[in-house]
């Protein structure tokens, strides 16, 4: 059992700063803006993917024990764990496997024509192994599971080795 003290008030007593104190160096602090600089490295099958993107290419690789093309791209299978190396570029149509309508912005800020966003499976890849894009050029009344699709890339000045080199998927 714990007694209650009566004489303690149930929070710390303090008192607010304001920017009077501050102006007027009542208060002691420090402003203190550090000179970093970050340095990031995408590793060697990304970084090859997001240049092939620059160059409107899509880039894959392929897991020879296990016979399918992984994209995007890493250096190892995550089905067999081996080691990865033959790069294959591949066409950028494909079909989709899945999709949403979204009736929110990418900042969460609600619109009032949705976006199409979903997972495309590029022809030569194995199924279910797609990645997530935008669609366009359709309807959400027109997109379907299994929509033979297409890429619409940026002007080749435009791109910076992003996935947003592509700009969405149409229909074919």
């Amino acid at each position: 059992m714990t007694e209650e003290k009566k004489d303690c008030p149930p929070y710390a007593p303090g008192t607010h700063v304001r920017e009077s104190d501050i102006r007027d160096k009542k208060i002691t602090f420090t402003w203190w803006e550090p000179e970093v600089q970050y340095s990031w490295s995408l590793g060697p099958a990304m970084s090859k993917f997001l240049q092939g993107l620059k160059a409107g290419k899509i880039f894959g690789i392929h897991c020879k024990p296990c016979k399918r093309v992984i994209v995007p791209p890493r250096m190892f299978c995550e089905y067999c764990y081996g080691p990865t190396d033959e790069w294959i570029e591949l066409p950028d149509t494909g079909v989709i496997e899945t999709f949403s309508i979204s009736y929110l912005d990418p900042d969460a800020r609600r619109i009032e024509e949705p976006i199409l966003v979903g997972v495309v499976d590029l022809d030569g890849t194995p199924p279910h192994h797609g990645f997530m894009h935008y669609f366009g050029e359709m309807t959400k009344d027109q997109i379907k599971i299994g929509m033979k699709v297409k890429a619409v890339w940026k002007l080749e000045h435009e791109r910076e080795g992003s996935i947003n080199d592509i700009k969405y998927f149409k229909p074919l």
